[in-house]
């Protein structure tokens, strides 16, 4: 055994950060930080991984946060869009003697969940996140930060609302039976009496409530619309009575035709702040302060192309590392070769073969992406000042 003679200093671990977002369909953002981990700590010694799975707010969000800051899951029953009695996941976050749910709106109201079913959004319902929401305050919960996208709905959020215990009424003081169906019989609404608590939320589009570029016209096809008046007339009432009744006016927020107009929703019923998705994870996560703290940061998702450009994970990450004067390196299923993608970061690595069908990469994610790195570590040493 050698050991460091008398005065000697031993050398602090060279760090790397390791904060990927998920390669959607194949590995989540954890899985992927953990195969680098495994390859780098083994190959290259003295190195210590700092395990930090990011999200931009969509899908994964949850995971991210639990793992990155050491939350609990919890379930509750819940419904999906259709109705359908499910059990919802979503996690708690417990720092400063305060708690915090963290949660997406697909785990209850999300496309995939209904895609068994013919389409129906006269019908589909955020009533099932309501009750994830519901359900985390009873347990105490100070605060929700919950992501939104892939919704099957477009209520406007109202079914989110009644599980919250908003009362959507018309004339003759009579529950409306079906939303967001039957808005347009929408007279008055008669919120709870007991306040939410605070409400974030992680969204990264831009969309109005209503009009050529809200949620309707851009998203409801996806959804089986068909008929646009009829969903854009129904949501412009919702928007006229809460306006009236609540004193909201928010359908003209950025993000508020976010997942079928539940980002309005968020702000009309719960008093919601709507952020970049990228942002609110980032910040609470500390991301700033463990790249500051890293010697080298990895960072990816599934595909590194135009998209990653407008407020992807990956970038924002390598922006955050650039101006803290740290190499970047990033890997990911497939890289478009964009001199403006690339010049993000000083490595980028493709793991899947260009002659190999992209089911066979997608099932093979997790070996692909171990030989990505074990052939990549003379260059991570390098970047590392190790070479």
């Amino acid at each position: 055994m050698c050991l460091p003679g008398a005065g000697s200093v031993l050398s602090p671990p060279m760090r790397i950060l390791l904060a990927s977002d998920k390669y959607k369909g194949s590995l989540t953002a954890t899985q992927v930080a953990q195969t680098l981990r495994r390859v780098f700590e083994s190959e290259i010694p003295g190195v210590v991984c700092d395990v930090c799975p990011i999200a931009d707010g969509g899908e994964g969000t949850t995971e991210a946060m639990i793992t990155a800051l050491g939350g609990e899951w919890v379930e509750t029953p819940s419904f999906d869009a259709r109705g359908r009695p499910i059990i919802a996941r979503y996690g708690l976050i417990f720092t400063e003697g305060q708690t915090e749910a963290v949660m997406e709106m697909s785990a209850a109201s999300g496309l995939a969940m209904v895609s068994d079913l013919p389409l129906d959004p006269t019908t589909a319902s955020t009533y099932g996140t309501g009750v994830m929401m519901r359900d985390a305050i009873q347990r105490g919960a100070h605060k929700i930060l919950i992501g939104i996208g892939g919704s099957a709905t477009n209520d406007g959020g109202t079914g989110m609302a009644q599980a919250l215990g908003y009362h959507f009424l018309d004339a003759t003081g009579a529950a409306l039976e079906t939303l967001p169906r039957d808005l347009d019989q929408l007279a008055r609404i008669e919120p709870p009496a007991a306040p939410t608590i605070p409400i974030k939320v992680a969204c990264d589009v831009n969309n109005p409530l209503l009009g050529e570029h809200g949620c309707t016209r851009v998203y409801g096809p996806q959804k089986g619309m068909t008929c646009f008046d009829f969903f854009e007339h129904r949501l412009d009432k919702l928007a006229q009575v809460v306006q009236q009744d609540l004193v909201v006016d928010a359908a003209e927020i950025p993000g508020a035709g976010a997942a079928g107009g539940l980002g309005y929703g968020l702000i009309a019923f719960g008093g919601a702040q709507l952020v970049s998705g990228f942002d609110l994870v980032a910040d609470a996560i500390n991301l700033r302060q463990r790249i500051a703290e890293a010697d080298l940061v990895i960072t990816g998702e599934g595909r590194l192309d135009a998209q990653t450009l407008h407020g992807k994970g990956p970038v924002g990450v390598a922006q955050m590392a650039r101006a803290l004067g740290k190499p970047v390196a990033a890997f990911a299923g497939a890289i478009d070769d964009s001199p403006a993608l690339r010049a993000h970061f000083d490595l980028a690595c493709a793991i899947k073969p260009a002659a190999m069908p992209l089911s066979e990469a997608i099932a093979r994610a997790g070996e692909l992406l171990d030989s990505a790195a074990r052939q990549a570590v003379p260059e991570i040493r390098r970047m590392l000042g190790l070479a």
